[in-house]
């Protein structure tokens, strides 16, 4: 498989823009589902005007960023396990217990990364490919649905960030945090 780039696996696997950044398919939801009754409250709350009664028990997609494209921060109410598939590896970055985070995930395990990682419930992410392109799969639990999707806002991150000076626009060593906000305030 040599010469293989981001075009191809966006061909080849059916992919389409994603609202984030980058590309993606939904390949897998579970034929069964679970009633809201029996899920945690946060699962409940109406939210984008659409109230589900049944969730999928688990879904997963194909995701895929090239070069230049990030995955903005985000949360869902979900945990989310992200999985590496091919190209170059991928920095997941999360914001916990007030740090930002990093967790390199790709298929060289002397280099640090790693071939899963998974992503707390109700926690900020965000991920960004180092090199041409990342080709990655993403599974979620109670199955992913958009009412569980949150955009981050500057203010958002600024609450939950303690050391503040990543939030600094001015600072050159934050990783430019701020292309990873969706809608700067």
């Amino acid at each position: 498989m040599k010469n293989i780039n981001s075009k191809y696996w966006v061909k080849k696997l059916d992919l389409e823009p994603h609202i984030e950044g980058g590309y993606f398919k939904r390949i897998y939801q579970s034929e069964e589902t679970i009633h809201l009754s029996n899920l945690p409250d946060y699962f409940k709350n109406k939210t984008n005007g659409e109230n589900l009664e049944y969730r999928y028990i688990c879904t997963s997609i194909y995701y895929l960023l090239e070069k230049g494209q990030v995955s903005k921060f985000h949360r869902i109410k979900s945990d989310e396990t992200w999985h590496f598939y091919a190209g170059k590896p991928l920095n997941i970055y999360t914001i916990q217990n007030g740090e930002l985070l990093t967790y390199l995930l790709g298929n060289n395990l002397e280099n640090g990364e790693s071939f899963q990682i998974t992503v707390p419930k109700n926690t900020w992410f965000a991920a960004e490919p180092l090199g041409d392109y990342s080709l990655v799969g993403c599974t979620v639990s109670p199955g992913f649905e958009y009412v569980d999707f949150e955009m981050a806002s500057f203010e958002d991150l600024k609450k939950d960030l303690i050391d503040l000076n990543l939030m600094n626009e001015d600072n050159n060593n934050n990783n430019n945090i701020l292309k990873f906000i969706s809608k700067v305030e």
